[in-house]
């Protein structure tokens, strides 16, 4: 590494690899998420940018583009290279079919583990909004150094509402300054539970977030689930060869269908959480992208050449050249994509995954 280089990435991070997870589509922002163009390739705040952009910009400081491994779908693939144009292309992973985040982690830790014997992952979801950045990196560093040395970590969001839509953790004893032993997970909880969770100030929401040394998280797959390490374990015999890509495509689809959280970080022990208030969103609905975007003075969220005539706190989509005029509305989404018109209240952005449903019962796999 050059004199300029070691400055720019510092010691505590020059073995550390961000794996990006960019395989999911993102279903609740139909109809401009599809198979070939999904959430994480999309601008949906208006910053001129895919999330799947931002979410490598923001690493870039402590981690350079070359220790960057995208584990997506083979639809998207050439995508995703393209959007991130410093990532070299052999550390874009591309899956026959998605199979949850365990085999996806575990083939991108083959990877990091052949170029870095101290390989740390730092494995982030694609399609997250982070507020704060600065703030996020220096929290990426506590947990790095403490999966250095060995433990599992993981981000838990300080929670400011008591969100039913995510899973938590309850948090134990300080393990060391801004890092807290993790005394369980748990599922999604129903409304008074989540209330009693944010008023005990023990449970942080599961970020989906985790870090751990290549090694260590292999080690736990091949304890906890050792059909998925069987497979893994034939596809490091070729990683990184011509046979690879063959190898993928036959075994992959046969492999252990399962999530980290479930297959590992539930079963493991000693797992550590570092507790982050950062602005972090999982961005999962029209409505929380309306949060997140600029807005006029009567609160709507507009792309250019939109008209509002007495309407207010309405989000509006169209194609560059259509033109959408919103008459004495208000709490609308509306995202028009060419061939397919998306309208709802802002409050029932969630239950626009039902529309997705609708349309594959339907067969109408044109507009997915």
């Amino acid at each position: 590494m050059t004199k300029d280089r070691a400055a720019r990435y510092p010691a505590p991070m020059e073995h550390t690899y961000a794996v990006v997870m960019a395989g999911g589509v993102g279903s609740r922002f139909w109809p401009e998420s599809r198979a070939r163009a999904p959430k994480q390739l999309l601008d949906l705040t208006g910053e001129g940018r895919t999330m799947i952009a931002a979410t490598v910009a923001r690493l870039a400081p402590d981690i350079s583009p070359e220790r960057v491994i995208v584990v997506t779908g083979e639809i998207t693939a050439k995508e995703c290279a393209r959007a991130l144009p410093g990532v070299p292309a052999a550390n874009i992973l591309a899956e026959p079919v998605g199979r949850n985040t365990a085999p996806c982690i575990g083939w991108a830790a083959l990877h990091a583990l052949r170029r870095d014997p101290e390989a740390v992952l730092a494995v982030m979801p694609s399609d997250h909004l982070i507020a704060d950045e600065a703030a996020f990196r220096s929290r990426v560093r506590i947990a790095v150094a403490a999966a250095r040395k060995g433990a599992l970590v993981t981000f838990g969001v300080t929670p400011d509402r008591p969100e039913t839509g995510f899973g938590y953790i309850e948090a134990g004893d300080e393990a060391s300054p801004g890092v807290r032993a993790v005394s369980r997970f748990v599922e999604k909880p129903d409304l008074p539970t989540a209330e009693r969770y944010l008023a005990s100030g023990r449970f942080l929401w599961n970020s989906g977030m985790f870090f751990f040394g290549a090694r260590r998280i292999l080690d736990e797959i091949r304890a906890s689930m050792p059909s998925l390490a069987a497979g893994l374990d034939a596809i490091a015999k070729v990683a990184g060869t011509a046979q690879e890509a063959e190898v993928v495509s036959r075994l992959y689809p046969t492999l252990e269908a399962v999530s980290v959280d479930y297959g590992v970080m539930e079963k493991a022990h000693g797992i550590l959480v570092v507790p982050v208030s950062f602005g972090w969103s999982d961005l999962g609905s029209w409505g929380a992208a309306y949060d997140r975007s600029q807005k006029d003075e009567a609160g709507n969220a507009l792309q250019a050449g939109a008209v509002v005539v007495g309407s207010e706190g309405c989000l509006a989509r169209a194609p560059a050249g259509k033109l959408v005029a919103l008459v004495g509305v208000r709490d609308l989404v509306v995202v028009d994509t060419g061939d397919a018109l998306l309208v709802c209240r802002r409050e029932r952005s969630q239950d626009v995954k039902a529309v997705v449903d609708a349309l594959k019962a339907r067969g109408r796999g044109d507009l997915l």
